[in-house]
């Protein structure tokens, strides 16, 4: 990866000499084709910083112009994102900032993110919050957005809340029996639960998650979408809240 990130990087660099600079290695002669690689490979053996600086403004320029491209992805397909009319809406659902979170119970990173998403809704009070059910590490992770998500469709918003909850703060792993005990700590009929998984508005809920997910070009989690731009992998409550109040400065 790093070669491939310094060949591009180096060849931006040829190409961003301008024409007066610029060499036309075909044109060369065999030895000094040689000669010039000689020459190049000294360079850089006498300056490997030069390595990393050109790896690192071909990294930023990569990022740049993904948070473009990702600009646009939220802009069109903005109502799904959020208002799709099923995910469930916390936080304050008539905030100012409006925060979605793509995720999967099995996730390591959204279980770290859980905290600190949790942190930032109760400090600022003042963001809309939205999850979309995203099982993409396996059996197990399916199950248990079936379950949540049938249990939301049974029991309503803060059923769903309780198990979502419990379940981003839970080790272990998810059969049908712990998310059976799970529901039953919070009062909830799991035999019904378990017989509405199946039921087609779940499935079509998952389904167009998933789409909306391909859509946006979403391949991990946690992936974060902030108003206007997403947010791909774990961020610390600092660097959150210092990007919702970039929003509103």
């Amino acid at each position: 990866m790093l070669k491939q990130k310094l060949i591009a990087a180096l060849a931006g660099a040829a190409l961003f000499c301008g024409p007066a600079l610029a060499l036309d290695l075909n044109a060369m002669t065999d030895a000094e084709r040689a000669l010039f690689r000689e020459e190049v490979r000294a360079y850089l053996m006498e300056n490997p910083e030069v390595i990393m600086e050109a790896v690192s403004s071909l990294e930023q320029r990569q990022a740049e112009e993904q948070a473009k491209a990702d600009v646009t992805l939220v802009a069109d397909h903005a109502e799904a994102i959020f208002n799709d009319g099923f995910s469930f809406v916390g936080g304050n659902p008539d905030g100012d900032i409006t925060l979605v979170e793509f995720m999967d119970y099995r996730c390591g990173y959204c279980k770290r993110a859980y905290g600190e998403v949790e942190k930032l809704l109760d400090f600022d009070g003042n963001i809309r919050f939205i999850v979309k059910e995203f099982p993409i590490l396996g059996e197990q992770s399916v199950l248990a957005s079936r379950f949540v998500i049938a249990a939301k469709h049974l029991n309503g918003a803060e059923a769903y809340k309780s198990l979502h909850d419990a379940l981003m703060t839970y080790n272990g792993d998810i059969t049908l029996a712990s998310l059976r005990r799970l529901a039953e700590t919070f009062d909830l009929d799991a035999g019904a639960i378990e017989a509405k998984m199946e039921d087609p508005a779940v499935t079509e809920e998952l389904s167009a998650t998933r789409a909306l997910a391909q859509a946006l070009r979403i391949s991990g989690t946690p992936t974060f979408v902030l108003q206007d731009e997403m947010l791909r992998g774990y961020l610390p409550f600092d660097q959150m809240l210092e990007i919702v109040e970039g929003k509103r400065g």
